[in-house]
């Protein structure tokens, strides 16, 4: 039957009405749901279906219209792409059919599908891509679907396949702005872990910062690090952040390959246990029974070698996210790297202070111990000589005094060398005088400053942290090894920098034959000017005194 003007003039009008709304509806589910609705009501059709093709040019998504929830469920499975449907994915025509099941391309239908014969398929096109097909089944009032009817479907097929394009468009842009944030949220964690790690050569602090921030971008409710001990087979909790402390801290050690976090160290490779309750490689009964489900351990290392293990606890039932725990082990190794790091830092500082020690050992013992035992001598002399040369034993005990007088002089500037001073808010001549009353006290030395502050206005509070440290080491060769009587001290400006010079009039040294990586004090002035861009130059003879000048650049 032949549509009449007016009735294909009003099917025009709402096909386009609702090919309004179709390109306007921008959520792919609900828009093949309606497009399948709009076919079955544009083609007057019992049952009404929309396949979609994926990228490997199968169904991957099928919606019906006219049969109800209970009758799909019925069917063993949803269409597989034979007969009908598979012939309509492949050709770019529509098929129009009156009795389905006489055509030689139909397969029939599966168990308790509903009764089907006419059949009009149009596939969804645009420009050479196919994006699925509009199926219609079982025309009303007529028993085949007519040729206006497969010209009002192809006319919906075109808009369908724009508004399927645009949806998809904005799915891929949803699923890119997804991406997209998360990535930001992982460089903003990186950051973080960055920031954390480099801020400080403390591992105490470093360790804290780390499992943090893991357990803030993980959102669990407790983590711990484990570290690797020295015999490098025993690994030791040493940090605890969260709930349930008391249940974690129940076992604090494990062997390489025992348990989760044993597992870790020993493979250097994530482990995640998604039911601890039921996990026979999980070996704390107490934190199952505060109620922890899941658990995420990450190796820490540097270079490839184990540091330690750190683990990610929680009480949730949702599978942790396995692009989370990718993070993570990427953050793994740098924090191994920092903990690493911090330990180096720590045992350079140690073998600082022991090389420390043995240098003031050997001085003492080279210096001052051998003085008092010479003291000890010649009182010993002094007692045999006390009754039979009265006069000689007053020489001699007026020697050991002046002896143990000296002593004391030498004492005084250890003292002066070792006790630690802190420059503070004052400053930089307010420092320098305070440093030059110790001196005098100490030393019995004279000891003269020149400046002015005017000149040194501008002078920021690390190069003024500089230059009184320079000073302190330079009063402290004067004491201890120049021994000298008197020290000038000029502080001054020029136009590009600011100039610090002491002068001694003590014994000097032979500057060829003085290494600066050798003696403390000459290598910490070097250092301590360098770190604020600036240098230091000292000049000496021996028996002629030493002169150390120091400046730093003027900030512009």
């Amino acid at each position: 039957m032949l549509l009449t003007r007016q009735q294909l003039e009003e099917r025009l009008v709402a096909l386009h009405q609702a090919s309004l709304q179709l390109v306007e509806d921008i959520s792919l589910e609900t828009l093949l749901e309606r497009i399948a609705s709009v076919a079955c009501e544009q083609a007057q059709a019992r049952y009404a279906a929309l396949g979609v093709l994926g990228e490997n040019g199968k169904l991957k998504q099928f919606i019906s219209v006219g049969m109800t929830d209970n009758e799909i469920r019925r069917i063993p499975h949803p269409p597989m792409g034979h007969g009908l449907i598979g012939a309509l994915m492949d050709t770019d025509q529509s098929i129009r059919v009156a009795e389905m099941q006489r055509d030689t391309r139909s397969v029939g239908f599966p168990r308790n599908h509903p009764h089907m014969r006419s059949f009009l398929g149009v596939p969804i096109r645009l420009g050479e891509d196919q994006y699925g097909q509009i199926y219609l089944t079982e025309k009303l009032g007529l028993d085949e679907f007519t040729a206006d009817d497969e010209r009002i479907i192809q006319m919906l097929a075109a808009y369908a396949a724009v508004a399927i394009h645009n949806a998809s468009l904005y799915e891929d842009l949803k699923e890119r702005d997804q991406t997209l944030t998360r990535r930001n949220q992982d460089l903003a964690l990186l950051n973080n872990i960055a920031e954390g790690l480099t801020s400080s050569l403390k591992l105490d602090e470093i360790l804290h910062k780390t499992l943090s921030l893991v357990m803030d971008y993980m959102d669990v409710e407790s983590g711990e690090i484990f570290l690797l001990e020295e015999d490098k087979q025993t690994l030791r909790l040493v940090l605890h952040r969260g709930q349930a402390a008391e249940a974690f801290w129940t076992r604090n050690r494990f062997n390489i390959g025992e348990g989760l976090v044993g597992l870790v160290a020993q493979s250097n490779d994530p482990v995640v246990s998604h039911d601890l309750a039921n996990d026979v490689r999980y070996l704390r009964d107490a934190v199952v029974k505060a109620g922890f489900r899941q658990m995420a351990c990450f190796p820490l290392t540097s270079s490839g070698n184990l540091v330690g293990v750190l683990s990610a606890v929680t009480r949730s039932a949702n599978p942790l996210n396995e692009h989370d725990i990718q993070v993570i082990t990427a953050i793994g190794s740098w924090a191994g790297l920092a903990i690493e790091n911090a330990r180096l830092h720590n045992d350079a500082r140690r073998l600082a202070v022991l090389e420390e020690r043995d240098r003031i050992g050997m001085d003492l013992h080279d210096g001052i111990i051998q003085s008092i035992y010479g003291v000890g001598l010649v009182l010993e002399h002094a007692r045999l000589l006390a009754v039979e040369e009265p006069s000689r034993s007053q020489e001699r005990i007026q020697q050991a005094i002046d002896s143990l007088n000296h002593t004391i002089r030498d004492i005084r500037s250890y003292i002066l060398d070792l006790r630690p001073r802190q420059f503070g808010n004052e400053n930089l001549l307010d420092g320098l005088k305070r440093l030059l009353v110790e001196f005098r006290i100490n030393t019995l030395a004279d000891a003269v400053l020149i400046g002015d502050p005017d000149d040194l206005k501008e002078l920021t509070q690390p190069q003024a942290l500089a230059m009184f440290h320079i000073c302190q080491e330079a009063l402290a060769n004067a004491a201890k090894h120049a021994h000298a009587k008197k020290v000038e001290i000029n502080v001054w400006a020029s136009a590009e920098r600011y100039m610090l010079e002491i002068r001694d009039n003590g014994r000097g040294f032979e500057m060829a034959e003085k290494s600066m990586t050798l003696g403390h004090g000459l290598s910490n002035m070097h250092t301590r000017a360098h770190h604020v861009g600036g240098d230091v130059e000292i000049n000496s003879a021996p028996e002629n005194g030493t002169s150390v000048l120091a400046w730093v650049p003027r900030t512009q």
